[in-house]
């Protein structure tokens, strides 16, 4: 059996069509769907019941990336686990069963990352971190590759990925006490253990963002934080060298290729605001606890934390 595992919190617009989406798929049989809601205000729990879905509900306080994510991993039945955000939806009815494929195929795949694709009416800029990122290539990492990929090495994401049960409870599955970044650190944790990650780019999501520069700013606040909490993935793997750069140069040649040279100082800004974000989230041990909630995007976290 698969499990399909859906963290929510006010999900009501996006669920309708990811629940469709996820009954019509082909090739894998009947999906045991897992909707774990954060206390939603609105009608997002209905709709999983509606659906079929087995709701479980938690306070919207106690919500973690790690530790709810074990939580439900621990109540399903599956042996094949597949996690979905609220806002990702499955290209066509192939998808999942395009996921799954490498941890049937190669019993040393203990991991999969599905590829994220830009929704039609994406930003530029949305869509190009999508573009950016996922690539069109599948392959398979693993633990002597961080040599050559550094941090690139762990890189996968819990909008949707894949995992099968046993490698996972092997390593405490995504532990607990998460900011984000739970899935990288999973995947380290798996590759250390001779497992391997594939990457699986027939398997296809829409998701992307369109972010502010604000929210720029707190993403990257939080990654810097979490490589700043998880030094022992930067000292196992490696820093991912010269990425930055290349992504800023990638950006800047789309907006010319696109000839949206209007949005050069917006480009200015954002990368601006990301680098200020990750050099103060690196750092954020040394910044004033009340403040450090107002500068990331999951201020209840800090402040169940303590920072």
């Amino acid at each position: 059996m698969i499990s399909v595992i859906i963290p929510t919190r006010n999900a009501a617009r996006f669920l309708p069509a990811l629940l469709e989406r996820l009954r019509q798929q082909a090739g894998v049989g009947e999906l045991e769907i897992l909707v774990v809601d954060s206390s939603s205000g609105d009608a997002t729990t209905a709709i999983a019941a509606e659906h079929g879905a087995r709701v479980c509900e938690i306070p919207a306080d106690s919500f973690d990336h790690g530790g709810t994510r074990t939580m439900a991993v621990q109540i399903c039945a599956g042996d094949e686990l597949v996690f979905l955000t609220q806002d990702a939806l499955p290209v066509d009815e192939h998808s999942i069963a395009r996921l799954v494929r490498p941890l049937r195929e190669d019993g040393r795949v203990a991991a999969v990352c599905g590829r994220q694709v830009p929704w039609p009416d994406a930003s530029l800029f949305g869509a190009h971190l999508r573009r950016f990122n996922y690539g069109e290539t599948s392959g398979i990492r693993s633990w002597e590759d961080r040599q050559r990929l550094g941090l690139k090495t762990v890189f996968i994401s819990n909008s949707f990925a894949a995992y099968r049960r046993q490698p996972l409870a092997e390593v405490g599955f995504f532990g607990e006490r998460h900011l984000f970044g739970e899935d990288a650190c999973t995947v380290g944790r798996l590759l250390q253990r001779g497992y391997r990650v594939a990457y699986a780019a027939t398997a296809m999501v829409y998701h992307s963002h369109d972010y502010t520069a604000l929210q720029e700013f707190r993403r990257y606040f939080d990654v810097g934080a979490f490589h700043c909490r998880e030094q022992w993935l930067l000292r196992e793997f490696g820093a991912i060298r010269g990425e930055g750069a290349r992504y800023v140069r990638s950006e800047l040649r789309t907006i010319g290729e696109q000839g949206r040279w209007e949005l050069l100082p917006a480009f200015l800004l954002r990368n601006l605001m990301k680098y200020v974000g990750y050099r103060l989230g690196r750092h954020h041990h040394l910044l004033p606890a009340g403040l450090v909630p107002h500068l990331s995007m999951n201020p209840g976290w800090w402040r169940r934390e303590g920072t």
